[in-house]
């Protein structure tokens, strides 16, 4: 295909914004006009026809979630063990190890994918089914690299199908609160966000097996596991709930968490795009140890003023790198272990991972002084059955990738970052590229193994 690179959309300011959401969530704007469930002729209560790519682990969660009221139609995963149980619960589904043999024998009697495969596998299989026409449902963060995120952005516009990053968090009552109390200006004006999780995704103590090349196990095939991952032999590594700590198929925990922790805040205060990233890594060097993240990063990022509100500072805090307390924070509460403190001139929010939940002003007296503004966003399905429902009626889903994509290039400015440590990096979205650093330029696009391409 093409590989014209799409910018990023523009988003109105944080006043506007609940409007603005409701009109692209409920499809009345007229940018995205789909004939509801339209690769088949059904209603809009007639089941669809789903298949999964990558069915073990979130994979199995996504499809449990999908099937009531729906077929499961085909199931695709390279480890046949992993895959196991997910068979077992859908025994009337096909069964595949390569999602491209799925689509040629499957391709007419498809009408959703679900992609829940490791990072970098994301891109090639979304990608196929978006360029078939399917709807996609995939698990965040969207891709393994900024130009496959703006390239998938691109297909899904291009080919008009409903899609949902799997940051489920979108869908709850909570994150709304968050948006309309911030709107409302329970703490003023927004300038520091201090965002995290102590998660710990790091492949560096398994570094010295990786010259130890035992056999591959029965059941995966670790070619297709690859995929477009740059050629190495199997080791148990790798996989198969480890792959997120090594920079070749994961994007570490930030790329396993900021989709949900970040999320809050993109919405909120309509972040857009970094103007500047850094990261600041101890014990780590990406020169020798760069096929695995390190154990612990603190990523600054500073977002320019944006309407009427002035610059943003994000400050995200991974691993073995802990959330500074909040001063507000009562003597009695814990640290902030997955979550966000959002601070304003006028006071402090703190919410914890998906969808801003348990979020609260601090102190706990400034929560019982607020005056709770009336509830003007409305409220959304269960992640999974909100994109149900947006195919169905042919409008676009609460985190769809035109949302979702600039949300991922958060998380992977970050990661760039990671990889040049200690440069304060100038990004330009529009452009795609970094003004002063040539060496980071080189990570927005990396290589693709052969007989691979998107």
């Amino acid at each position: 295909m093409k590989t014209t690179l799409a910018r990023s959309s523009k988003i109105k300011e944080p006043e506007t914004l609940s409007r603005r959401r409701f009109i692209q969530r409920t499809g009345a704007a007229a940018a995205f006009t789909l004939a509801p469930f339209s690769l088949r002729a059904a209603g809009a209560n007639d089941r669809l026809n789903l298949a999964g790519i990558g069915v073990g682990g979130q994979g199995r969660a996504d499809l449990d979630a999908l099937a009531p009221g729906n077929n499961i139609v085909a199931l695709c995963d390279v480890d046949e063990r992993r895959a196991a149980e997910t068979f077992k619960q859908f025994p009337g589904a096909k069964r595949f190890q390569d999602f491209r043999r799925m689509f040629d024998q499957m391709g007419k009697e498809i009408d959703a994918v679900v992609v829940a495969t490791p990072d970098h596998f994301h891109a090639v299989a979304a990608m196929a089914a978006i360029e078939r026409g399917k709807h996609v449902y995939c698990e965040k963060p969207l891709a393994h690299s900024i130009a496959e995120v703006r390239r998938l952005m691109k297909a899904a516009q291009d080919h008009k199908v409903v899609t949902q990053l799997g940051n489920q968090g979108h869908s709850f009552d909570s994150i709304r609160n968050f948006c309309e109390w911030i709107w409302d200006g329970a703490i003023g004006k927004v300038h520091t966000v201090h965002a995290g999780c102590g998660f710990l995704n790091s492949g560096l103590d398994q570094l010295p097996h990786l010259s130890e090349h035992p056999p591959v196990p029965p059941g995966l095939d670790w070619e297709q596991w690859l995929g477009p991952a740059l050629e190495r032999p199997y080791n148990p590594a790798f996989l198969p709930a480890t792959w997120r700590g090594w920079v070749p198929f994961g994007n570490g925990t930030l790329g396993d968490w900021c989709c949900h922790v970040v999320d809050p805040v993109f919405w909120a205060l309509d972040l857009g795009a970094p103007s500047t990233i850094e990261a600041q890594v101890k014990e780590y060097d990406f020169k020798t140890q760069g096929l695995a993240f390190p154990k612990g990063e603190i990523i600054t990022f500073e977002f320019p003023a944006k309407g009427s509100r002035g610059p943003v500072t994000l400050v995200w805090y991974s691993g073995t790198e802990k959330l500074p307390r909040p001063p507000a924070l009562e003597a009695d509460e814990k640290d902030i272990g997955v979550g966000a403190a959002v601070f304003g001139d006028k006071g402090t929010i703190v919410y914890g991972s998906h969808g801003a939940g348990q979020v609260r002003l601090i102190p706990q007296a400034a929560m019982d002084a607020y005056k709770k503004p009336a509830k003007t966003i409305p409220r959304a399905k269960e992640h999974h059955a909100d994109w149900l429902q947006a195919i169905r009626n042919g409008t676009k889903a609460g985190s769809d990738f035109s949302y979702g994509g600039p949300l991922t290039e958060i998380a992977l400015l970050g990661v760039i970052a990671i990889k040049v440590a200690g440069t304060k990096l100038e990004w330009n979205a529009q452009t795609m590229g970094f003004g002063n650093c040539t060496e980071a330029n080189q990570y927005l696009d990396p290589p693709y193994r052969k007989g691979w391409k998107l």
